[in-house]
C-alpha cells in the first residue's frame, strides 16, 4: 500500500537522516592521508653526514699505507667541482650522490657525474637510503632510473647504496635488524638484477652492527665501502674480511670526503670493467 501525503515528509526525513549518518561515519572511520616523505634535509645529506654525527672524528690515518688508490667523494651541496683541479690534485676515482629515497635527485650530479669523466676520473654514482619512505626495490629502480646504472666503459665504477644513521629521526627508520637486512637485500638483488653488477655497500661498522644485528649475507656479493675517521680502518662489519674503499676523512686535498681504494689503480679500474666483485 502507498504512503499517504501526510506520511512522505516523515519517511523522507527519515532517509536523509540515514544518509547524512552514514556518510558522517565513513568520514569520521576513514584512515588519515599518509603524510609525505620529508626530504628537506636531501640537498645537505651526502656519504657520512650522520656517520661523523654519531662517531666522530678519531684522526688521520697513516701517510705511510702504500699500495692505496686516492680518490674522494662529492654531492650536491659541495656545487660545481673544479674537476680538472682535482685530477691535478691526485684523483684518481670519485664517487657522485645520485639520489636520496624516492623523491630527490642531486640538481648538480651532470655536472659532478660527467666533468669528473671529461677530466679523466674514473667515476660512480651513489645513493644515500631511505627505508623509511619506500622498498628497496623501489629506490633501486629509482636510483637506476636517475643516473646510478653502470655502463662497461671501463670507467664507470658500479653503483653504491649509502646506508646510515637517519638523518630525519630513529636510527634505524624504525626497522628491526632482520627487516633492514631484508630492505638491503632488496636493493643490492634488484640492482644486480637490473645492471647486471653488484652494487657496493657504504656504511660504517658500528651503524652496521646496531641496525642490522651484525648481518654477515653481504660480503660474498657486495663491496665494502668503510667510513671511518680515524688512523686505522678498525673493524669490518660481519662477512667482510676486506674494505673496497676506506673512507678515511671528511675533508683535505681533494672536493669532498677522503677515500682510499684498498689496492693500486689497477684494481679500480678492474672493478670498473666488472673483474672485481664481491668483497674483493
Amino acid at each position: 500500500m502507498s504512503r499517504s501525503l501526510a506520511e512522505q515528509p516523515k519517511w523522507r526525513a527519515r532517509l536523509a537522516g540515514a544518509g547524512a549518518l552514514a556518510a558522517l561515519a565513513a568520514v569520521v572511520t576513514a584512515p588519515p592521508a599518509a603524510a609525505a616523505p620529508d626530504y628537506s634535509l636531501a640537498d645537505a645529506n651526502y656519504a657520512g653526514t650522520q656517520i661523523a654525527v654519531h662517531e666522530g672524528v678519531q684522526g688521520t690515518p697513516r701517510v705511510d699505507d702504500l699500495g692505496q688508490t686516492l680518490g674522494h667523494d662529492v654531492s650536491g651541496h659541495q656545487g660545481p667541482v673544479d674537476w680538472p683541479a682535482a685530477a691535478g690534485a691526485g684523483a684518481q676515482f670519485t664517487y657522485v650522490k645520485a639520489t636520496e629515497g624516492t623523491g630527490f635527485v642531486n640538481p648538480q650530479y651532470a655536472q659532478q657525474y660527467d666533468g669528473a669523466h671529461a677530466a679523466g676520473i674514473i667515476r660512480g654514482a651513489y645513493h644515500f637510503a631511505r627505508p623509511d619512505v619506500s622498498g628497496g626495490a623501489e629506490q633501486a629502480e629509482y636510483f637506476i632510473a636517475h643516473g646510478g646504472g653502470w655502463r662497461a666503459d671501463g670507467t664507470t665504477l658500479p653503483g653504491a647504496l649509502d646506508i646510515e644513521y637517519n638523518p630525519y629521526g630513529e636510527t634505524c627508520y624504525g626497522k628491526n635488524a632482520a627487516d633492514m637486512t631484508a630492505w638491503i637485500a632488496d636493493f643490492t638483488r634488484t640492482y644486480l638484477a637490473k645492471v647486471k653488477r653488484s652494487a657496493l655497500i657504504y656504511t660504517s661498522t658500528a651503524w652496521w652492527k646496531r641496525c642490522t644485528g651484525n648481518a654477515a649475507g653481504f660480503g660474498n656479493t657486495n663491496p665494502l665501502w668503510l667510513a671511518r675517521y680515524g688512523p686505522e680502518v678498525g673493524e669490518l662489519p660481519a662477512g667482510w674480511d676486506k674494505q673496497s674503499i676506506w673512507q678515511f676523512a671528511r675533508g683535505g686535498g681533494l672536493p669532498g670526503d677522503q677515500n682510499y681504494y684498498n689496492g693500486p689503480f689497477g684494481r679500480v679500474q678492474a672493478l670498473a670493467k666488472g673483474a672485481a666483485t664481491g668483497g674483493a
